[in-house]
C-alpha cells in the first residue's frame, strides 16, 4: 500500500523540522473510535510552519495546490496525504496529543476539534454529496464514543437520526 514509505518520510519530514502540525479527518476519527479503513491522511501544520513545510515537500514529493489542501504524493504509494489549510484548523496542533495511527503514534488533534472540523466538511455544500454522507458517519462514530452532542448543530443531528 505504501511501498515508497510516503508516511515515514513526511512525519521524519515534520519531526525533523520542528513543525508543529496534527493528524485531522478520517484517521483523527479512527484514533478516537471504532477504525474504518482509508488511503486518506488528513492534517494540518500550524500556520507558521506551513509555508516552509510546503517548500520541502516540493523537494521530496508530487505536491499539488487546491484552494483548501496541499496534496502530496509519491509513486509506489496508494497513500492520498491531504494538508488542510483552511484557516480555522490552524490551532488544532496546539492542543493536540499522541494517538495511533496507522501503526504510528502521531499527534492527533483532540476529539472536539475533529469533531468541529467534521461539522465543518458537512455544513460545506461544495463538497461531494459522497464526501459528505462519509463525514456524517464520522460524526456518528464520535457521538458513538464521546458525550458531544451539544457540539453539534441541531441540523446536522437530526440527519443522523
Amino acid at each position: 500500500m505504501d511501498d515508497s514509505d510516503l508516511l515515514h518520510d513526511l512525519i521524519s519530514l515534520l519531526d525533523e523540522n520542528k513543525a508543529r502540525y496534527c493528524v485531522i479527518g478520517g484517521q483523527a476519527v479512527n484514533a478516537y473510535a471504532e477504525p474504518l479503513v482509508s488511503l486518506d491522511l488528513g492534517i494540518v501544520i500550524a500556520a507558521v510552519d506551513l509555508e516552509g513545510v510546503e517548500a520541502l515537500c516540493r523537494e521530496v514529493f508530487v505536491v499539488e495546490r487546491f484552494p483548501a489542501s496541499i496534496n502530496l504524493s509519491k509513486a509506489a504509494s496508494d497513500l492520498r496525504v491531504q494538508i488542510q489549510t483552511d484557516p480555522r484548523y490552524f490551532n488544532f496542533p496546539e492542543h493536540a496529543s499522541l494517538r495511533n495511527v496507522l501503526g504510528m503514534a502521531l499527534p492527533v488533534a483532540r476529539v472536539e476539534d475533529v469533531l468541529q472540523g467534521k461539522v465543518w466538511t458537512v455544513s460545506d455544500n461544495t463538497r461531494r454529496g459522497s464526501k459528505r454522507q462519509e463525514d456524517l458517519a464520522d460524526i456518528a462514530r464520535l457521538l458513538d464514543e464521546h458525550p458531544l452532542r451539544d457540539q453539534v448543530p441541531t441540523g446536522i443531528l437530526d440527519l443522523l437520526i
